[in-house]
C-alpha cells in the first residue's frame, strides 16, 4: 500500500485510535478498584471527621472506620428502620434531598467515640458555584450536635470555600435543633449583628452569604425529615 496515499493515513490514523482505546480501557478497569476504594475511604473520612474522629500516625481510614462505625442503617421519615437489604453507604444523598421527606431513604451511623454514642447523618444542597455537603453528628439525645463537617465542589477560595474549615465548622458544635416548645428548630447562619433572639445560630462567613445560606438550607431540607428519628433517640435516651 502506498504510504502516502490518504487511505494508508485514514486506515493508520483508525488503527493507532482503536490500540490507544483499548489500552486506555484496561488502564482504568485495572485502576478502577483502586479509585473507588479510595472514593470509600474518602467518605468515611467525612463521616468519622464529623464525630471529631481523625487518624493518629499509622491508622488507616478504613479501620478507624470499623472500630468506630458501629452500625449503619435507613430510617423513613416516620423514625422507623427500614429493612430492605440496601446498605446505608450507598444512598446516594444528592438524589434522596430532591424527593419528598415522606419518600426519602435516611441513612445513619451509630459512632462510639470517647464522648459515648453519636449519630452522624449525611446532609446535601447548593452553595453559590455547585453542591455543598457534609455530615452532622448528634448525642446520643438526638437534640444537640456533636460535631460538623462540610465540604464543596466549587466554593470560592477564601469565601464560600471556607465552610469546610475548622473555624466555621466547629461553631455548630453544642448547638440543639429543637427548640423549647420541642419542635424542629435548624441551626441558623447570621451575619454579625444579625443575631435572633432565640434559636441556635452561627456566625455566617465573612463574604461568602449565598453559601452561608446555602448552608442554612442544607441543614433544614437534610436534617427536617429525621425529626421523628430524632425524637426516638430523646425517648430513649429518657427511659434509660
Amino acid at each position: 500500500m502506498n504510504k502516502q496515499s490518504n487511505t494508508y493515513t485514514i486506515i493508520y490514523a483508525v488503527v493507532l485510535v482503536l490500540i490507544v482505546g483499548v489500552v486506555l480501557s484496561v488502564v482504568y478497569q485495572a485502576l478502577r478498584p483502586q479509585q473507588e476504594e479510595n472514593i470509600a475511604n474518602d467518605k468515611k473520612r467525612q463521616i468519622l471527621a464529623a464525630a471529631l474522629i481523625t487518624p493518629s500516625e499509622g491508622e488507616t481510614i478504613s479501620e478507624l472506620y470499623e472500630q468506630h462505625i458501629k452500625a449503619s442503617f435507613i430510617v423513613n421519615s416516620k423514625g422507623e428502620r427500614i429493612d430492605d437489604g440496601i446498605d446505608p453507604f450507598s444512598v446516594k444523598v444528592d438524589q434522596e434531598v430532591k424527593k419528598p421527606a415522606d419518600d426519602r431513604l435516611l441513612p445513619v451511623y451509630e459512632c462510639s467515640t470517647d464522648a459515648g454514642t453519636k449519630y452522624i447523618v449525611p446532609v446535601y444542597g447548593a452553595g453559590l458555584w455547585g453542591p455543598i455537603w457534609g455530615y452532622i453528628a448528634l448525642d446520643s439525645n438526638g437534640e444537640t450536635i456533636y460535631g460538623a463537617y462540610f465540604a464543596h465542589q466549587g466554593e470560592t477560595p477564601g469565601l464560600g470555600a471556607e465552610i469546610e474549615k475548622p473555624a466555621f465548622s466547629t461553631q455548630f458544635e453544642g448547638k440543639d435543633i429543637f427548640n423549647a416548645s420541642g419542635d424542629f428548630q435548624s441551626v441558623k447562619v447570621v451575619k454579625n449583628g444579625q443575631e435572633p433572639s432565640e434559636g441556635a445560630y452561627v456566625h455566617a462567613i465573612s463574604g461568602g452569604t449565598i453559601t452561608s445560606q446555602g448552608v442554612q438550607k442544607m441543614l433544614q431540607n437534610s436534617l427536617e425529615p429525621y425529626t421523628a428519628y430524632f425524637k426516638s433517640l430523646e425517648n430513649k435516651e429518657k427511659t434509660n
